[in-house]
C-alpha cells in the first residue's frame, strides 16, 4: 500500500474536478475518481476506478479500500444545472433531481467513508458547493435551496465528526470558470464576460486552479485546525 494520502474525488471530469485533481496530485496525493450517480457520459468515471453500481456508494468505498487500504480524504464535487424558473412555476421533478445530485449523493458518499475515518481517528471531507445561498439568486430557487442544504450538511457533519478528528469543510464558489456553469464558450465573448463580471467586486472570474488550490489546502494536514467552515469563493460577491 502507498504511504501517500488516498483521495476519493467524485465527478473528477466535471465542475471543479479537473482543477482539484490537478492540485491534489501536485500536492502528492493519489486521487481516485468516482461517479456516485453513474455519470459516465460526462466522463466522470475514469479508468482509475473500476465500474461499480451507480447508486451504491458503499461499493465505491469498499473497492478503494480493497485496492489502496484506506480513504484519507473525500472530496464531494457535485454539479447540477441551475434551472431558471419563477417560484410558482418550478417543476417539483427538477427540485427532486437537484436534491438527489447535490444533497443525497454527497451525503451517501460521506456516510460510506466515515466508518473507516472514525476507526483511524483521522480524515477530511471537503464539499464543493456554491456561494449562492449566502447571497440569494432570484429565479433559481431550486438550485439555491439544494446548495443551501449541502452547506448546512457540512456544518452538521463537522460538529458530529469533530470529536473523531475528522475535519469537514466546504468551498462555496460562484463566478469561477468551469465546464458546467461558466464554460469557455460563454465567457469567451468579451461583451458577455463584461456583463457576467459586473457584480463581482474583484472584477473578474475566478480561475479553476485558484479553486483547486483552496480545496487541496483544506484536504491537507495544514488544515487540521479548520472545520465547520463554508468558505465563499466568489471574488467578494458573497
Amino acid at each position: 500500500m502507498s504511504d501517500k494520502r488516498i483521495v476519493l474525488l467524485s465527478n473528477p471530469g466535471r465542475f471543479a474536478g479537473p482543477a482539484v485533481k490537478r492540485a491534489l496530485t501536485e500536492d502528492g496525493a493519489i486521487v481516485l475518481g468516482c461517479a456516485p450517480l453513474g455519470d459516465e457520459a460526462a466522463g466522470a468515471l475514469p479508468a482509475d476506478l473500476a465500474m461499480v453500481s451507480a447508486r451504491e456508494p458503499a461499493a465505491i468505498v469498499d473497492e478503494v479500500v480493497r485496492s489502496h487500504g484506506q480513504i484519507d480524504v473525500l472530496i464531494n464535487n457535485d454539479a447540477f444545472p441551475a434551472i431558471r424558473a419563477k417560484v410558482e412555476e418550478a417543476d417539483p421533478a427538477d427540485m427532486r433531481a437537484g436534491l438527489e445530485v447535490m444533497v443525497e449523493a454527497p451525503y451517501a458518499l460521506a456516510a460510506a467513508v466515515v466508518s473507516g475515518m472514525k476507526a483511524r481517528s483521522a480524515g477530511k471531507i471537503v464539499f464543493v458547493t456554491s456561494a449562492t445561498p449566502f447571497h440569494g439568486l432570484p429565479n433559481y430557487s431550486m438550485y439555491v435551496t439544494a446548495r443551501g442544504a449541502a452547506n448546512a450538511m457540512v456544518l452538521t457533519f463537522a460538529k458530529e465528526l469533530g470529536p473523531h478528528n475528522i475535519q469537514v469543510n466546504a468551498v462555496a464558489p460562484n463566478y469561477v470558470e468551469n465546464p458546467d456553469y461558466f464554460p469557455s464558450e460563454v465567457v469567451g465573448d468579451p461583451d458577455t464576460l463584461k456583463k457576467i463580471v459586473r457584480p463581482i467586486p474583484l472584477g473578474r472570474l475566478g480561475k479553476p486552479d485558484e479553486l483547486g488550490a483552496l480545496v487541496a489546502f483544506l484536504a491537507s494536514d495544514r488544515a487540521d485546525w479548520i472545520t465547520a467552515q463554508v468558505i465563499p469563493f466568489s471574488g467578494g460577491w458573497a
